[in-house]
């Protein structure tokens, strides 16, 4: 019986991994505001009941279509920062937003899933949050090891690394607000390198969106020198060392 079990398991499985290959292939046709589980089980040659066994409802198949692309663009992220990569904050960062650029121009229809416009009466679910959160959390993980790795007895400027050049503090709404997220993810590190490294990471996913749909045709395009640059910006803004 065991192996029984686990035969159908293997086969459950497969069928799963071909629904979201369908459901993929749609997105790229129609968006995510048009999947639907009657046409990928048309394409699949099944009944529209059989696949509610494994997805019951649109909304399901969405959400596991998020959360795998939240972890393939977070397994990218922490791979190009994997033990025998680049030692210096600078180039950690540049790698790891390379990694997420070059994942979101190779899967442009899953990137706009997730970073893209809400799609109609869907709302995700918790579920997707802790896939969400490994992306930033490999980017603050390399503001906390330069905070660190930064010699100790330098100057710090308003709470700042001294290479970082001097910008407005953030008012005490943004600071309370940063402080809460330090105090979860970053105690260590002060309001205003939180902040920065915030906006850093919103500026990343701009640009990406921008260069995806088009927005730097006729400027910056191609935009790799660009962003090259732009990420050195925000390594300078971050005050990394």
């Amino acid at each position: 019986m065991p192996a029984v079990r686990t035969a159908r398991e293997r086969a459950r499985a497969e069928l799963t991994r071909e629904i979201k290959v369908a459901a993929r292939r749609q997105l790229a046709a129609v968006g995510a505001d048009g999947l639907s589980l009657r046409a990928v089980a048309r394409e699949l040659g099944m009944v529209s009941s059989a696949l509610y066994r494994y997805f019951p409802s649109r909304d399901d198949l969405l959400t596991a279509l998020i959360v795998d692309a939240y972890d393939a663009l977070a397994t990218a992220a922490e791979s190009a920062d994997a033990p025998g990569g680049p030692e210096d904050p600078r180039r950690r960062l540049g790698a790891v937003c390379a990694a997420i650029r070059a994942w979101s121009r190779a899967n442009p229809h899953e990137y706009a899933l997730i970073y893209g416009s809400p799609v109609p009466g869907y709302r995700a679910p918790q579920i997707t949050v802790e896939s969400a959160a490994r992306i930033p959390m490999a980017l603050l993980k390399i503001v906390r090891d330069g905070w660190a790795g930064a010699d100790a007895g330098s100057e710090r400027v308003a709470g700042r690394r001294p290479s970082a050049r001097k910008s407005s503090q953030p008012s005490p709404v943004l600071a309370a607000q940063m402080r809460a997220v330090g105090d979860q993810f970053a105690p260590e590190l002060p309001a205003p390198v939180l902040a920065d490294a915030l906006l850093a990471w919103t500026q990343l996913f701009g640009l990406i969106s921008f260069e995806l749909f088009g927005q730097l045709v006729g400027s910056a395009d191609p935009s790799d020198a660009f962003f090259d640059y732009a990420v050195e910006r925000m390594a300078d803004q971050i005050g990394l060392p």
